[in-house]
């Protein structure tokens, strides 16, 4: 199925200028990856109160950004995306996507609901799934079906276990959804559309950090040479794996970088139960095993597809 672009005109989605590229689901797997591991992290990070951490994750992402712009010379492209109004529209909204998302996972995880934030990264790939049947034009084999109602049972257990917490898994699973949807349908490079997300949300960002100085606490940036470091250490930290993704959505059907998304969450959910004493509950595991059940269908059926292809 072709990339798709959103055109303004008719509301309808048409073919992408900028084919498929191999390699998706590489840059897939080392996003997801690194996301998985990202709780590590914000445990090093969490005296900084969260709120103020959002701050200085924006900060120092668009510096990061920048940097990588000037080393590999990609000027050009930032330029004529800055001259193009449509997308930096579109830019601007999936920024606010991306910060809201940021803004409750960050508050989640250091608020130790390690599960509520694990099942909005279980939830997202169903909704990318709906997303790339509605939106994208993207059609799923019979298997792939099994595959994705397999993982829906197992969800809707998980989320039924979690009640109280599902308004916190809900918004990370649409707005992330959104957030993928938006940019893989808009026109632009991933290193250049992070750059000029980063940008919009600077002045935000920047209200915050500015806001925990003027307190009697001040700023957690400068505080000591390590923490400092690892502030700092955000922006690439968030950087990376934001780019990985959005190349990797430009190269595959958003169904199928979907399924590989629940490498993520299940990486979170282990480091809950194993390192940060989370229980776990019989609806849980059955959850986990039907989801990963799913998958083992979802590649199955990629897999038989492509070796008939050849």
């Amino acid at each position: 199925m072709p990339d798709r672009v959103w055109t303004g005109s008719g509301g309808r989605m048409q073919p992408s200028p900028h084919p498929k590229k191999s390699g998706g689901l590489s840059l897939a797997l080392g996003a997801f990856g690194i996301w998985g591991l990202f709780p590590l992290y914000l445990r090093l990070v969490h005296q900084v109160p969260p709120l103020e951490f959002i701050g200085w994750r924006i900060v120092w992402t668009l510096p990061f950004c920048l940097a990588v712009i000037a080393i590999g010379r990609h000027g050009a492209e930032l330029r004529a995306t800055l001259r193009n109004g449509a997308v930096v529209r579109r830019l601007t909204l999936s920024a606010l996507l991306v910060g809201i998302n940021w803004t409750v996972y960050v508050l989640a995880i250091q608020a130790d609901h390690f599960f509520a934030a694990s099942l909005g990264y279980y939830i997202n790939p169903l909704a990318n799934v709906l997303a790339g049947t509605l939106f994208l034009g993207e059609r799923l084999s019979p298997r792939q079906w099994i595959a994705v109602a397999l993982a829906a049972l197992g969800v809707s257990l998980l989320a039924w276990g979690a009640r109280d917490m599902l308004g916190i898994s809900l918004v990370l699973a649409i707005s992330f959804c959104a957030y993928g949807l938006v940019r893989k349908t808009t026109s632009v490079g991933s290193l250049a559309g992070l750059t000029i997300e980063s940008a919009v949300l600077l002045v935000p960002a920047a209200v915050l950090i500015g806001w925990y100085a003027a307190s009697p606490s001040g700023s957690s940036f400068g505080m000591s040479a390590g923490s400092s470091v690892l502030i700092a250490l955000a922006g690439p930290i968030t950087a990376i794996p934001l780019m990985l993704f959005t190349a990797a959505a430009q190269r595959m059907d958003y169904s199928a970088i979907g399924m590989t998304q629940f490498i993520a969450p299940t990486m979170v959910f282990i480091l809950g139960l194993t390192l940060f004493d989370e229980p776990l509950r019989p609806v849980q595991l059955a959850c986990f095993v039907l989801i990963w059940i799913a998958i083992a269908v979802f590649v199955w059926d990629l897999l038989d597809r492509r070796s008939k292809a050849v």
